[in-house]
């Protein structure tokens, strides 16, 4: 295998190593690192004895994604407020033509499932992302986790339970989910608390995410009345040379507000039937520096 031929299959398969690690850490930064580490491991790797690359490219990538998370839980750091995953431009586009493969993958990287995958272990983590995510068979999962098959079971079969028990279960139309975006985006920019009280389920809820750098929510706000009132405050106060732009984020639509041309706010709804369940607000200023290059 030509370096050549090595950097066309390195590439051909990103999308695929960005999605691993992506959905093992949550953070798009860190993922980024994971995937320059495997591209460093490949192209220094005897590769004559490479029969799957995909399979080889995904195991290192795992492997590297569930080191990577290791440290972090061993860092112990203290987060300032709700927590949130860094958002995550999905687009799939006409990448994935499947109705029923589409669904699976955006729901792996929603927010909802994305928080709740952060209280599981590196391991149950990796075996619920390669499993549900990219459908490996356990066998495959085993190798290159480097452990027993039937310990491999036990790990994704746990991650499931503790995923279907913390998920929110709403039944999402993805037209309707939209439809939702579109009329809450007006009714919030002009400041509409009639408006927002008729799309707010009774007991939506309000995760922010600033990390303590920017102003939003310190916990997590309950109830219609004291959501609808925030984003009523917000419309009041205004953003300096605000502009908007719809995205596609974490599989589904979503809203990034812009200050001055640069990114300051990524606002996300989940819905069930015609009512919001909750809305996501992501303002770490951390968090928003990849969504700089969006064309």
């Amino acid at each position: 295998m030509t370096a050549d031929t090595a950097t066309t299959l390195f590439e051909e398969h990103r999308p695929v190593l960005m999605g691993v690690a992506y959905r093992m850490l949550g953070r798009a930064a860190d993922a980024e690192d994971v995937v320059q580490d495997a591209w460093l491991r490949w192209s220094g790797a005897d590769r004559t004895e490479v029969r799957d690359p995909r399979g080889f490219l995904v195991r290192i990538t795992t492997r590297l994604a569930v080191d990577r998370l290791r440290q972090i839980k061993a860092r112990g750091e203290t987060y300032v407020g709700p927590w949130l995953p860094e958002p995550y431009v999905t687009g799939f586009g006409d990448t994935v033509t499947d109705s029923a493969e589409r669904a699976v993958l955006a729901d792996s990287v929603s927010l909802a499932v994305l928080v709740v995958m952060e209280t599981l272990s590196p391991l149950e983590r990796a075996v619920f992302v390669l499993r549900e995510a990219f459908g490996y068979p356990y066998a495959d999962i085993a190798a290159m986790l480097d452990r027993g098959e039937a310990a491999v079971r036990q790990l994704g079969a746990r991650a499931r339970r503790h995923v279907d028990e913390r998920r929110p279960r709403y039944d999402v139309d993805p037209a309707r989910r939209r439809d939702l975006t579109e009329r809450f985006l007006d009714a919030a920019a002009g400041g509409d608390l009639a408006g927002l009280m008729e799309l707010l389920a009774p007991d939506v809820r309000l995760v922010g995410d600033s990390g303590g750098k920017a102003r939003a929510p310190l916990r997590v706000l309950d109830g219609a009345d004291h959501v609808a009132r925030f984003f009523a405050g917000v419309a009041a106060k205004g953003v300096p040379d605000v502009s908007v732009r719809r995205v596609e984020l974490n599989g589904g639509p979503a809203v990034l507000v812009l200050s001055g041309g640069k990114p300051d706010t990524v606002v996300q709804i989940d819905v069930d039937g015609d009512r919001i369940r909750t809305v996501y607000v992501i303002r770490n200023p951390d968090k928003l520096t990849t969504l700089t290059a969006l064309p």
